[in-house]
C-alpha cells in the first residue's frame, strides 16, 4: 500500500474534495483519507441540501451556472451583491466574523463556482426550497437560489467522479489522530493508529466535533450531549485536536454551533437515505411551543435562512429538549413536502386544539382553571399560553412577521428536537488556507478548510455559507499545498 503522496487531504466532504481537485489540477499526487468506511465518503456534505450562497447580478449570471429549466422564463431573482453577503455575515454573527476570511469567501465564491462547474459539478435553481409562485411567476427570497443537482448526495457523487478522473487516491477506514512533523517543525504527514502517511503538505478538512458527545458537553455546555447529529457520525474532532496538539491556534466560537429543528424521532446520527429531510423549516408559518405549551422563540423574526441554524439550540433548552410546530388548515398546504411528509415523521392531527395537545403530549393542565382553554385561546394566537419563567426564557410576543391566527381545523403538530450540524470552533487560517500557530505564523506544510476552520461563524449562520466557505478555502488550500509540494519535491 502506497503511503507517500505530494499532498494528503484528511476528510472527504466538499472542502476536502475541492482541495484534492485543486491540488491534482496543479500536478500533485493526492491521497485522501476518510475516517469511515467507503459508504461514509462525503462526510457532512452528503447530508446537506446542497445549497450554496453566492453573489450574482441577475438571473442571467446564474443561468451560466445552472442546468436549463423551463421555469427560468417565469422567474424573478433580486441581485445579491458582495455587500449583501458581507452584510448578512456581519449581521447574523453579531459583527464577530473574521473580516479578512469573510471578504475572501464572499469575493471568491462566484469564481470558485465557475471552477466547480468546469470540473463537472452541476447546479440548479432550488425552486422547491427558496421560491414561491405568485401570479404565475417564481419569486426567490433569502439570497440562496443556487444548489447542486441532487443535493448533498449528488454533490458527493459528482466529486467522486471528478476525483477518479484526476487520479486522486481515496483511502477509507483511516482515522487520522496525529500530525507528523520533522525536526524543524514542518508537517510531513499524518498518523492513523499504527499507520503513517507522508507528504510534502497536509490539508485538514475533517470537520468539527459535533459527533462527539463529550466534546459537545465540554465546549458547547450542559445538555448538548443530548442533541441528535444531523450528519456523519465520524466528525468526532480527532483531527481537529491533533492540529491543536501540533500548535495550531484555536479560532472561536468554540461554544457555538449550527443546530436546527430536527424531527423528534429521527435517528441519533445521520440518515443515509433521508439525509436532510428530517429538518423542519416551515416554522415561520407556525407557532412553536414547548411541552408545557409555552412559546419560547420568535418564529417570524426574519427569513428562515437567517434563523434556522440557531433555533435548534433554543429547542435544546426546553423541557425534554422537545418542542412542537403548530399549523392549521390555512398554513398546512404551504409546508415543504420533502420535510413534512417524510416516512416516520412525528406528526399529530386533531380537530380541536385541546385534542391536539393531548395527542402530542403538550401539558395544558395549568390552564384548565381559565374556564375553557379553547374558548379563551381559540388560536393559541401570538402570545404564550403562560409567560416564561427563569430557566426557560421569556417568550417573544408578538410574532414579528407572518402572524396568522391558528383557528382553522384540522390542526397539526410536528414534534421536533435539536439536530446539530457542525461546530463553529476550529483552527485559525490565513486567506490562503494556511494554518496559523499561536504567534499567527503559518505552520509549515499544514493547511485547513471546511468545518475545521474557526472564525467565520458566531452565534448564527446565513444559510448555504458553509458550502461556500468549504469551496473557497478548500480550493485555496489545495492550490497552495500543491505549490508548496512542487517546491519541495525534487525534479525527476
Amino acid at each position: 500500500m502506497d503511503t507517500q503522496a505530494d499532498v494528503i487531504v484528511v476528510g472527504t466532504g466538499n472542502a476536502g474534495f475541492c482541495a484534492a481537485h485543486a491540488a491534482a489540477q496543479a500536478g500533485a499526487r493526492v491521497l485522501m483519507l476518510e475516517k469511515g468506511p467507503a459508504e461514509a465518503i462525503g462526510g457532512n456534505t452528503y447530508f446537506t441540501a446542497g445549497a450554496i450562497r453566492t453573489t450574482y447580478r441577475d438571473l442571467g449570471e446564474l443561468a451560466e451556472l445552472v442546468v436549463d429549466d423551463e421555469r427560468h422564463a417565469r422567474t424573478d431573482i433580486a441581485p445579491y451583491t458582495a455587500a449583501d453577503f458581507i452584510g448578512d455575515m456581519e449581521r447574523v454573527t453579531l459583527g464577530r466574523c473574521d473580516p479578512s476570511l469573510t471578504r475572501t469567501m464572499v469575493h471568491d465564491i462566484a469564481n470558485a463556482l465557475t471552477w466547480m462547474r468546469d470540473l463537472g459539478i452541476r447546479f440548479r435553481l432550488q425552486y422547491e426550497r427558496q421560491a414561491y409562485e405568485v401570479n404565475g411567476r417564481h419569486r426567490f427570497w433569502g439570497g440562496l437560489p443556487l444548489a447542486v443537482v441532487d443535493g448533498g448526495k449528488g454533490m458527493v457523487a459528482q466529486h467522486r467522479l471528478i476525483a477518479a478522473r484526476e487520479g486522486v487516491d481515496i483511502r477509507c477506514s483511516t482515522a487520522v489522530d496525529r500530525l507528523l512533523r520533522d525536526a524543524d517543525g514542518r508537517v510531513v504527514g499524518v498518523g492513523a493508529g499504527e499507520q503513517e502517511f507522508y507528504a510534502e503538505a497536509v490539508v485538514l478538512a475533517a470537520g468539527g466535533f459535533q459527533a462527539n458527545r463529550l466534546l459537545r458537553a465540554q465546549y458547547l455546555g450542559p445538555t448538548w450531549d443530548l442533541a441528535k447529529v444531523r450528519g456523519t457520525p465520524h466528525n468526532t474532532g480527532a483531527a481537529l485536536l491533533a492540529a491543536l496538539d501540533a500548535g495550531a491556534q484555536p479560532a472561536y466560537h468554540w461554544s457555538g454551533c449550527h443546530a436546527v429543528a430536527w424531527d423528534a424521532n429521527a435517528p441519533e446520527t445521520g440518515d443515509f437515505e433521508l439525509t436532510n429531510r428530517h429538518t423542519k423549516q416551515s416554522y415561520p408559518l407556525s407557532i412553536v411551543v414547548n411541552t408545557e405549551g409555552r412559546r419560547f422563540l420568535d418564529e417570524g423574526a426574519e427569513l428562515r435562512n437567517y434563523t434556522y441554524a440557531k433555533y435548534g439550540a433554543q429547542i435544546l433548552l426546553q423541557p425534554g429538549a422537545r418542542a412542537f410546530q403548530l399549523f392549521d388548515a390555512k398554513t398546512a398546504p404551504l409546508l415543504r413536502e420533502a420535510e413534512y411528509q417524510v416516512p416516520g415523521v412525528t406528526r399529530y392531527e386533531a380537530n380541536s386544539i385541546a385534542e391536539l395537545a393531548e395527542l402530542a403530549g403538550i401539558d395544558v393542565a395549568p390552564h384548565r382553571h381559565r374556564r375553557g382553554l379553547q374558548r379563551r385561546h381559540p388560536a393559541w394566537a401570538l402570545r404564550p399560553l403562560r409567560q416564561g419563567r427563569p430557566g426557560h426564557g421569556r417568550a417573544p410576543s408578538p410574532k414579528s412577521n407572518w402572524a396568522l391566527p391558528l383557528n382553522e381545523p384540522p390542526y397539526l403538530a410536528f414534534g421536533v428536537t435539536c439536530g446539530i450540524t457542525f461546530t463553529f470552533g476550529g483552527v485559525k487560517i490565513d486567506d490562503s488556507g494556511r494554518v496559523l500557530d499561536h504567534e499567527s505564523e503559518a505552520i509549515p506544510g499544514l493547511f485547513a478548510a471546511g468545518e475545521m476552520v474557526g472564525g467565520l461563524f458566531y452565534h448564527n449562520y446565513p444559510g448555504g455559507s458553509g458550502l461556500s466557505a468549504g469551496t473557497v478555502f478548500g480550493r485555496k488550500a489545495g492550490t497552495e499545498a500543491a505549490r508548496l509540494a512542487s517546491t519541495l519535491t525534487p525534479a525527476t
